[in-house]
């Protein structure tokens, strides 16, 4: 009964964390809502786009008299918007987005009219999306599997260390596998089909998710290491303490992005520095 307590609780940490990551990650799509003479629509505007082609975004909105207008440009520039109307086909309005090289970005935003009055989504504040390559599913499941593998794992060593359940050594060996194998080889693989650098953690850069798995790891590592000999379960709750910390950033926070005048691949992390 304690090993399936133990196993629930890590459980339930593990999907908080997947369910945080989908609401906080500034690449997952941004959840709008407008209310339109007493109607409500909701919509999902797209803030990441893989692949070599435009970015088309739709809208569901079945009323025919309701128009809309999209600016965007370039981020981060202080170029000057473009504007250009959706376009309509049968119940859905969109418009397309011209490709940009990967981590390149716009800003843009979205002006709903019906007669004379405006709906501006999201109160008006533009949305980034980031462009990247198209990243293989043979490459991209396996990598999203053995990091959330790696923080179920991670949690429940952490959770049996705490209670002294002596296999907490084993889980924590099959952590660092998982994470080594996620994070370090599957992670750069991603980033390679992505944005074109396998690794843009320290010490050549400042990415923040690379950076974090490393940490991550880190910690993991010297976790597994005190433990061969003598059991030291602190190392492993501090490691856990960790991931959870590191799994608690948001996926994609101050990651790579495009310098419009350079053309080089920047970390947003340093940008918003300068």
């Amino acid at each position: 009964m304690k090993v399936l307590l133990y196993w629930f609780l890590a459980i339930v940490i593990t999907f908080g964390a997947v369910i945080y990551q989908r609401k906080t990650g500034p690449t997952y799509d941004k959840k709008v809502s407008i209310n339109i003479e007493g109607k409500e629509y909701n919509f999902k505007l797209i803030r990441s786009h893989g692949g070599e082609k435009d970015c088309n975004i739709e809208l569901e909105i079945a009323d025919r008299n309701i128009s809309g207008i999209v600016e965007y440009k370039k981020f981060p520039t202080k170029d000057d918007w473009t504007k250009i109307e959706m376009n309509r086909d049968a119940d859905n309005l969109s418009f397309v987005l011209p490709h940009l090289p990967p981590a390149g970005k716009y800003e843009y935003k979205i002006t709903l009219q019906k007669g004379d009055t405006k709906f501006h989504l999201n109160d008006g504040h533009s949305v980034l999306i980031r462009f990247k390559g198209a990243v293989p599913d043979s490459v991209l499941m396996p990598h999203i599997f053995l990091m959330f593998f790696a923080m179920l794992l991670g949690n429940l060593a952490g959770i049996m260390a705490i209670f002294k359940y002596r296999k907490y050594k084993f889980f924590a060996k099959v952590t660092v596998i998982a994470l080594f194998i996620g994070g370090l080889i599957l992670g750069p693989w991603v980033q390679w089909y992505a944005f074109g650098e396998a690794w843009a953690g320290v010490p050549f850069a400042w990415d923040l998710t690379d950076n974090k798995t490393l940490l991550a790891f880190i910690f993991w590592g010297i976790a597994f290491f005190v433990n061969r000999k003598k059991e030291r379960p602190v190392y492993t709750i501090v490691a856990s303490i960790v991931m959870l910390i590191v799994y608690s950033i948001p996926h994609s926070m101050f990651g790579s992005q495009l310098d419009p005048e350079t053309g080089e691949i920047i970390q947003g992390w340093i940008h918003l520095f300068l």
